[in-house]
């Protein structure tokens, strides 16, 4: 927050700055201004903005002249110091060198000020060297210190500036000093300010230039002078000037560069007399005190360029020869800038050298000065594989910041270029620091489809390469990429590629992916790809193990036991008989199968013995709501299992077994109680139900004394005078109980038992009274609590299959095969079925009996009209006046049921 408020805080005053000043100037129309980053020219007159170029957005610098720092001058010294800034302006503006200053905006004038735009500048010499005048405190020239290299090859580009200026344009500077040597943003040293040089008076060809001589005058304003800290001793002496009057400025210059706190040679501060008296010591003495400060091969050039007499000076050609500057940092630089003249072979040979000389070299040369000539070749595709190794060399030292502003925007489309194929083979090598300095949405956009492309290509050394970096940046790519783009390409590469290779290092792939991928991606996607793999080689198949292995111990992923028993293991399981396995292979193979069956086992018995042990939780508690609960609930014990049936329990065949011989308790389908089955089963002594506890028996002796007390119920149904009774299914069912019930009570006692069937009045026929005829042999129906012995069962008559609501059956069908009426929808009555025992069941709505009721039936052909029918008759208990027949067999347990159904 503090530096956003510094920030903004010196645009907000940069602006306030400005606001009175450029408004009116031409040069805002065309150039936004940012910040204030440098002062420049005589007197460091000019201030420096950093801005760029609206319709372009071009980066560039704005230089501005303020009329008011005049004020309070004289109006000549005004006058005149305004007309040399005008041109030297215009003498910029029609040079044009690498080592002169580029105009992009030529100089305009307001009432408040001069304003013109060049390429972005980075600071003046002065600056850097810790004069700040007319600028406020810049934090990039903070603790900003120049490299030797920087030194040297500042200085040959001066050298080769002047030597422009004297041998071509035939134009003497006259005040090369720090104020007017400008450092541009890629650290280039440009010669600037030219509003005290002197063209060439003589334009007759083949004859020698002539530079007329204007004297200064002694008494003006130090800003309408140049530096005389720098200006050749001739001038005050003779009067006269040379190109050797540029070479002292220039050794003057580079005198300061290496002198503590800058000194100069000659200390005028700014007064020509004093300047005039330095230039007559330095003729007598004819040397500089302190030249020790200058490195020892450029010493000796410096003494002579500082000598009084011009004729020993060396020229601009001679300065840049000298053994000084054949360093390898100069050649690479000085190479650097004048590639643009070389074919593509000398630049591939270049280029391929340069590795060796980029860690001899200081980071910020290679950031400013080397990475700006690389970009330039990115526009030759074919020159692209011999540059960006050095790019990504250089980079290899920057911090995220400097990558991304000063790399990052020329490699974007770079990363687009398919051919030739070296480029993304550069890339996958630089993977790791590509996307060490790359930001997370620039991975996403540009070098995941960089990644597609290799993949896709058909070079394996590629495909190999991008294999092996894909896992090193998996959680910068997004879950649908993943899974939509990168793994249906590992998917075809590992089935597709002929190379064995290739399939190996597609399956190390997936494997080092897998801790990226959840449960179900790599159930559905990744372990059915598997077994599609076409080859079996050793190492193909411990790709495919090692997949397995962890995909079934990952924590957040593991392998479902339905799929490893019917997916992986039938798959694995012939792997073992593969003959080109080794021996540890082999056993890391079975290791492999053996865990899985052990959990497919495991697994499998905890969810069988779970579900077993609800099963019997639910068993015991019905049970226990059964015997504690209602008595009618209570269900007899089973019969005691015999070893077969022991074993077959325990392979889950007790059911199939109890259907078949019958030992099962089936719960009767008719209206019997669960409880009046007990009651009955109690009396047999081969019932499981005797064995009984004294305390069971007393409940049961209780609760069958209280269903004694129960009323009859009256047999006539109650009809309306206007709509006919109808029998519910509830109210039908309670009054058969209870009228059997009743009926056992009464035979008990010694009664006479009554015909209990309860017919409705209307829409049936009546039953017919019993005929005067022997009563049919039956099955006896014995109820074994009567005192009086069994009771006979007498059919209930003779009438229609229409008229009783019975659906009639062929003569020749069996009781068992009567069964079938349950299913036959009729009116009336209801569907009946009989089988003698109480198998089969009576279903009939009419009735109330919306359940299955059990009982005895018979089927006999009879006449009613003379016409012969077949019905399937009920039978009621009858009681006749004879008595009983000798000999009769007692019921059995299903009799009884049936009887009291």
């Amino acid at each position: 927050m503090d530096v956003f408020n510094k920030f903004y805080s010196s645009v907000s005053n940069t602006v306030s700055q400005l606001s009175g000043v450029l408004p009116g100037n031409p040069v805002t129309r065309e150039f936004e201004i940012t910040n204030h980053v440098a002062s420049a020219g005589p007197g460091l007159l000019w201030k420096v903005y950093s801005g760029y170029k609206k319709s372009t957005k071009q980066e560039a610098s704005i230089f501005l002249l303020e009329k008011r720092l005049f004020e309070g001058w004289s109006k000549t010294d005004r006058e005149a110091t305004l007309e040399s800034l005008k041109r030297g302006i215009g003498q910029l503006t029609r040079l044009r060198h690498p080592q002169i200053l580029v105009v992009q905006h030529p100089l305009e004038e307001s009432r408040e000020s001069l304003a013109f735009a060049t390429e972005p500048v980075f600071a003046s010499l002065a600056n850097i060297l810790g004069n700040n005048t007319n600028l406020p405190s810049p934090p990039h020239l903070r603790d900003y210190k120049l490299f030797e290299v920087e030194i040297k090859y500042g200085l040959m580009q001066i050298g080769q500036g002047l030597a422009f200026l004297h041998n071509d344009v035939k134009l003497l500077h006259r005040n090369v000093c720090p104020e007017c040597i400008v450092v541009n943003a890629q650290g280039a040293w440009k010669i600037f300010g030219f509003e005290f040089c002197v063209a060439n008076r003589n334009t007759t060809p083949g004859s020698p230039p002539h530079w007329p001589f204007e004297e200064f005058p002694s008494d003006s304003h130090p800003c309408s002078l140049p530096n005389l800290d720098f200006l050749a001793p001739e001038m005050a002496l003779t009067l006269s000037h040379s190109p050797a009057s540029d070479l002292f400025s220039l050794g003057a210059l580079s005198y300061a560069l290496f002198s503590p706190g800058g000194q100069t040679p000659l200390r005028c501060e700014g007064q020509w007399s004093r300047f005039a008296r330095s230039a007559a010591e330095l003729k007598r003495a004819n040397t500089v005190s302190g030249i020790e400060c200058v490195p020892e091969g450029l010493r000796d050039c410096v003494r002579m360029m500082l000598s009084a007499t011009p004729e020993l000076r060396p020229d601009a050609h001679q300065f840049i020869k000298i053994e000084y500057f054949e360093d390898v940092g100069v050649k690479t630089l000085n190479y650097l800038d004048s590639l643009f003249q070389w074919d593509n072979l000398q630049k591939s040979q270049f280029y391929k050298g340069l590795p060796q000389v980029i860690p001899k070299l200081p980071h910020r040369v290679c950031l400013y000065r080397i990475i700006p000539c690389l970009v330039k070749e990115f526009v030759n595709a074919s020159m692209v594989p011999f540059v960006l190794p050095n790019v990504m060399a250089i980079a290899q030292n920057c911090s995220r910041e400097e990558f991304e502003h000063n790399i990052l925007p020329h490699l974007l489309p770079v990363m687009k270029i398919q051919d030739p194929i070296q480029i993304l083979l550069i890339f996958m090598q630089r993977m790791a620091l590509l996307l060490k300095l790359t930001p997370a949405s620039v991975v996403r956009t540009d070098v995941m489809p960089m990644l597609h492309r290799a993949l896709d290509s058909d070079a394996q050394p590629l495909q190999e390469l991008c294999l092996s970096v894909l896992p090193s940046f998996a959680s910068l790519i997004d879950y649908a990429a993943v899974k939509n783009a990168l793994i249906p390409r590992l998917k075809r590469l590992a089935i597709s590629t002929p190379y064995v290779s290739v399939r190996v290092n597609c399956l190390v792939c997936v494997g080092r992916l897998l801790e990226h991928l959840d449960k179900w991606l790599v159930l559905d996607e990744v372990l059915p790809l598997l077994p599609q793999i076409p080859s079996r080689e050793p190492a193909v198949l411990m790709g495919i193990l090692g997949i397995y292995k962890l995909a079934l111990t990952h924590e957040r992923l593991g392998i479902t036991k339905e799929v490893m028993a019917t997916q992986v293991l039938p798959f694995l399981l012939p792997l073992l008989v593969e003959n080109g396995l080794s021996l540890p292979q082999f056993n890391a193979l079975a290791a492999l199968i053996k865990d899985m069956v052990s959990r497919v086992e495991n697994e499998h018995r905890a969810k069988i013995t779970q579900l077993s042990s609800i099963q019997q939780e639910q068993s015991s508690a019905l049970q226990m709501a059964l015997a504690t609960g209602n008595p009618e609930n209570l269900v007899p014990l089973p019969n005691p299992q015999s070893d077969l049936d022991s074993m077959l329990s325990e392979l889950g065949l007790e059911d199939c077994m109890k259907n078949f011989n019958g030992t099962a308790e089936v719960a009767p389908k008719g209206g019997t109680s669960t409880f009046e089955s007990i009651i009955n089963n109690a009396s047999s002594p081969t019932s499981p139900t005797s064995m009984l506890t004294i305390e069971d028996k007393m409940r049961l002796s209780k609760q069958k004394s209280q269903m004694q007390q129960i009323q009859p119920i009256d047999p006539k149904p109650t009809v309306s005078k206007t709509e006919p009774k109808r029998f519910t299914s509830k109210d039908m069912e309670a009054s058969l109980l209870e009228r059997n019930l009743s009926e056992m009570t009464r035979t008990q006692n010694g009664g006479k038992p009554t015909q209990f069937f309860p017919m409705p009045t209307q829409g049936m026929a009546p039953f017919p009274p019993p005929p005067a005829m022997t009563p049919p042999k039956q099955p006896p129906a014995t109820n074994l609590d009567s005192p009086k012995g069994p009771a006979t069962v007498w059919p209930m008559g003779n009438l229609s299959s229409a008229n009783m609501g019975f659906s009639s059956v062929p003569p020749n069908m069996s009781l068992n095969q009567s069964n079938a009426l349950k299913s036959v929808p009729s009116m009336g009555m209801g569907n009946m079925g009989f089988m003698a025992g109480g198998g089969p069941s009576m279903h009939d709505p009419l009735l109330g009996n919306s359940k299955p009721m059990s009982m005895a039936a018979t089927t006999a052909p009879t006449s009613l009209g003379g016409s012969p029918w077949n019905v399937t008759t009920p039978l009621l208990p009858f009681n006749p006046q004879s008595p009983p027949t000798s000999g009769v067999k007692p019921l059995s347990t299903s009799d009884i049921n049936d009887l009291l159904s």
